[in-house]
């Protein structure tokens, strides 16, 4: 299945923070605002400040946590609740808008921030919010699309953190073997 574009978004603004690495694109307002522009959500006037990044930090947490369902960080998922009870959405009746919007009058970084609400409600509504997942592999957890017939991939690359996982359980069976010998 393909990769609906509010998938892309989450995929992408999820995967801001390298569990692996420890790198994270969003560590400043600075660094928000630049990714903010560099996806198209906010123009070049636009400055994040200390309270948006707060936002975005938390929204991504809960989203984060979100994905690992019955698993889920209850902090981060009342976080990430707090904050989309703080950006109101709303419903149009127009024929040429009949979708849920940011409220016109929040300014353009938290309606950056609703828009990425918005596409989580879409990927929850239609569904697909199934197909994304958050690598099993302990150390990665990087959130990914699930393009699978039957939606069964569990790493994010079978190159890398598949493969890891499958040496790790391979190398613990040889290391049990052996002690029981």
């Amino acid at each position: 299945m393909e990769r609906p574009p509010a998938a892309a978004r989450v995929e992408l603004f999820t995967n801001t923070f390298d569990l692996e690495s420890g790198r994270d694109e969003l560590s400043t307002p600075e660094d928000l605002t630049r990714w903010l522009r560099e996806q198209g959500l906010v123009g070049a006037g636009t400055r994040a400040d200390e309270a948006d990044h707060r936002a975005f930090t938390d929204l991504r947490a809960g989203l984060r946590a979100a994905l690992d369902g019955a698993d889920a960080d209850p902090h981060a998922l009342a976080r990430g609740d707090a904050l989309l009870a703080e950006l109101p959405l709303l419903a149009s009746l127009s024929p040429c808008q009949r979708t849920l919007v940011p409220d016109p009058d929040l300014g353009p970084v938290r309606a950056a921030c609703a828009s990425l609400a918005l596409d989580w409600v879409r990927l929850v509504t239609t569904g697909d919010v199934a197909r994304l997942k958050r690598c099993a592999e302990h150390t990665c957890l990087w959130v990914f699309w699930d393009g699978s017939r039957n939606q069964s991939r569990r790493w994010c690359s079978m190159r890398v953190c598949g493969n890891r996982t499958k040496s790790r359980r391979h190398s613990e069976r040889e290391r049990r073997a052996r002690t029981r010998d």
